[in-house]
């Protein structure tokens, strides 16, 4: 790659780290949220349906926007964005007295950032001039994964050494991130991805039944990332009973080291390996993880099920933008679009849905049985009953790569027709 686009790679990096502190932040929080305000899990889960909801109706209103703005506007907006909602984490609950009203003020405007910055990064990167472009993808979004990484390292530490009351004086610290991206993504040289005149549109995708399929893929991929990533910590702390610094660390912060270790791998030895077969592997490897962690009375194997789950996705959400834009390559903004829009779907349905069953799930004669036959609390046994339901995604990431496999290895038609 010429010297000169570096910075706008390193500026793509930098916007996947902003990303997964917009994400990975407030859960990690809440225990607190819980605890000293009151929230139920059905609200937490609310919280990161309003992150994700938010950013799929982003991704919809900015769908036809993005390449008129351009792309430089279109980043530096989403960071600012990013940082007045990840600063308004920490400030508006405690200048708000409805907590959950501030935390979704907080939440609504950092997904906005969220949103746009998922429509936009991965067409910059792809645009870019780079060899491998399946590698390149991966590498990418594994620093989504060195940021959630850092995120919950950091933050678990300092929550740790100085007490949860100093809370709120974190999410200033990571806001800066995204502030720095902002000012980098005004000098840094843009490429277009598409020639104009040359894109599919959106019709032409939305004809296609591979895409359909593709999109498909996206909402299963997200879910099964999300569900366990967002409700780890609060899992392990009420649902396991470990402390929360050990409970962070061997639950989702190692969940995160082991998908920045096989989206490293990928992007770096990626084009040795067939990614249908491991798309297919990893969504087996994932219903088995979500399994041990569900059904595991040991505590230890329930946060390593929730951890190993970090390698059977880390390949899900890159692998399928991957494979979407080999097979469509003048799909453009908008295929990127569309398949981050169908992304937030699952992003958001999956742990809502986590939320939900769990709250509803004590009053189950069912699971109130389980849960004395288990030795665990009615609480716990809802959240187990919660992540239980995550399940479904995998095993709809299995079927839909399979299909995607038989119909990717058929000749291809004209793209403007069903496929």
């Amino acid at each position: 790659m010429p010297g000169k686009y570096k910075q706008t790679m390193y500026a793509c990096y930098l916007g996947l780290v902003s990303q997964a502190i917009n994400i990975n932040l407030a859960p990690l929080f809440f225990v607190i949220f819980h605890e000293h305000f009151g929230l139920s899990f059905e609200m937490l889960g609310r919280l990161v349906l309003l992150n994700f909801g938010t950013q799929t109706a982003v991704g919809v209103v900015c769908l036809r926007y993005v390449d008129r703005w351009g792309y430089r506007a279109s980043a530096v907006c989403a960071h600012l964005m990013c940082f007045l909602g990840i600063t308004g984490l920490g400030i508006l609950p405690l200048v708000i007295p409805n907590t959950m009203l501030a935390l979704a003020l907080a939440v609504f405007c950092s997904s906005i950032g969220g949103g746009i910055l998922e429509i936009v990064v991965s067409p910059v990167m792809e645009s870019l001039p780079t060899k491998a472009k399946a590698a390149s993808m991966s590498l990418l979004h594994s620093f989504y994964c060195w940021g959630q990484m850092a995120v919950v390292l950091v933050t678990t530490l300092i929550l740790w050494v100085l007490g949860k009351h100093i809370w709120y004086y974190v999410p200033l610290f990571w806001a800066l991130i995204p502030l720095y991206n902002a000012v980098k993504f005004t000098r840094v040289p843009l490429l277009t991805l598409v020639p104009e005149g040359q894109k599919m549109t959106i019709s032409e995708l939305f004809g296609s039944r591979v895409f359909l399929l593709a999109l498909l893929l996206m909402v299963s991929a997200a879910a099964s990332e999300l569900t366990m990533s967002q409700w780890a910590s609060l899992f392990a702390e009420m649902g396991l009973g470990v402390p929360k610094v050990v409970g962070d660390l061997v639950g989702p912060a190692l969940f995160a080291f082991f998908m920045v270790v096989v989206r490293t791998a990928y992007g770096l030895w990626g084009d040795r390996i067939d990614l249908h077969k491991a798309l297919k592997a990893s969504s087996l490897l994932c219903i088995l993880c979500y399994a041990l962690a569900v059904f595991s009375t040991a505590p230890l194997l329930s946060l390593l099920g929730a951890a190993f789950c970090g390698v059977a996705v880390s390949l899900m959400w890159p692998g399928t933008l991957s494979l979407t834009s080999a097979r469509f390559p003048r799909g453009g903004t908008a295929m990127f679009g569309l398949l981050a829009i169908f992304g937030g779907l699952g992003s958001s349905l999956g742990p809502w849905l986590t939320g939900l069953v769990s709250d509803l799930s004590q009053r189950s004669a069912v699971v109130q049985s389980w849960s004395s036959a288990r030795g665990f609390s009615l609480e716990q046994a809802g959240l187990r009953a919660g992540l239980l339901v995550g399940i479904i995604f995998p095993a709809l990431m299995f079927v839909g790569t399979s299909a995607l496999q038989r119909r990717t290895q058929e000749p291809k038609a004209v793209p403007t027709s069903a496929q």
